[in-house]
């Protein structure tokens, strides 16, 4: 039978008794925080990180896990949830209507364009972490690092495009741009983040010259504005002048097809007609002076012809009246 350090003291048999139960009790409290502190839980959007005296083991997935007591460490890294980084502003309080702040942002926020002008841009980098080793040990504050390299990418951005790129259309292209060029840093640097959206929230020129800013906004506007009526009226007017252009020139090249045509017509009946008073130009004469008088005396309505000797007119108008 195993002997205990009490059984050599003299101590008595009911404080023995009770030093054996304390003794069993330890144990079993022992047992209890060793097999506690072994079972950890990791959240369905996260892995697990085991290190033993900080060198990196392996990672678990989500669930119910075990590790050695004392000599392993856990860490919890969310790889599945969305998190985003503000630039410009601060969210206050989250919620149907967030509150925003501008305090202390300014220096981040404030970039000169491409044509040495100064804009106020805001925007959020949406990010996931893909790989938590890397985002755990290859860098020291690999949030901090992000949003060095986000602010330098956007300076950049937006040191390459004019003022008016930067706060009308360029603003898809500069979020599209910014984002790639984040998420090439981020894998030269071993950062473990992917970079699911860049987003600009709001461009808008310093406070101090917003004023004039939106006064040359309003003048080109109004340009635009005039420059769509003017071609409106263009096209309402010119189209029109055509089309009567060439009807104009339509009407006159049938006129003169018109015109050819008769002419040439005229032309081949003398043709015709010459052709027959070369044969014949006693009768051809005499049957186109008797043609043209059919023609001609129908169209005098009464008249009386006489030759140089008629004197009576009366037989000629009694025919008249008769033929009435």
């Amino acid at each position: 039978m195993n002997k205990t350090p009490f059984d050599n003291l003299d101590i008595p048999p009911g404080l023995k008794n009770y030093l054996s139960h304390y003794k069993v009790i330890l144990l079993v409290l022992i047992a209890v925080i060793l097999l506690w502190t072994s079972l950890f839980q990791i959240d369905p959007e996260e892995v697990g990180v085991i290190t033993r005296f900080g060198k990196y083991i392996r990672t678990v997935e989500p669930g119910l896990n075990i590790k050695i007591p004392v000599l392993e460490s856990i860490y919890k890294v969310a790889v599945e949830r969305q998190q985003k980084e503000e630039f410009g502003f601060r969210t206050l309080s989250p919620g149907i209507q967030s509150q925003y702040t501008k305090a202390g942002t300014a220096d981040e926020s404030l970039m000169l364009t491409g044509d040495l002008n100064l804009a106020d841009v805001e925007w959020v980098v949406q990010y996931r972490i893909d790989d938590p080793y890397l985002y755990l040990f290859k860098v020291r504050e690999p949030i901090s690092t992000l949003r060095d390299i986000s602010e330098a990418s956007m300076r950049q951005i937006v040191g390459d495009r004019t003022v008016n790129e930067v706060l009308t259309v360029g603003r898809s292209e500069i979020a599209s741009s910014v984002q790639e060029e984040i998420q090439k840093l981020c894998s030269e640097y071993s950062l473990g983040i992917k970079i699911e959206q860049v987003v600009l929230q709001d461009v808008n020129p310093p406070d101090p010259v917003k004023d004039a800013f939106n006064a040359v906004n309003e003048a080109q506007q109004e340009k635009e504005t005039l420059i769509n009526q003017a071609r409106s009226e263009y096209n309402k007017i010119i189209p029109k002048a055509r089309g009567q252009a060439d009807e104009t020139i339509q009407k006159a090249e049938g006129y003169a097809t018109e015109r050819v045509n008769n002419a040439l017509g005229e032309a081949a009946r003398f043709d015709a007609l010459y052709r027959e008073y070369i044969k014949a130009p006693e009768v051809t004469k005499r049957r186109i002076y008797l043609e043209t008088m059919t023609t001609v005396i129908p169209k005098l309505g009464s008249k009386i012809i006489t030759d140089e000797d008629g004197n009576n007119v009366l037989p000629l108008l009694q025919m008249e009246l008769n033929k009435k």
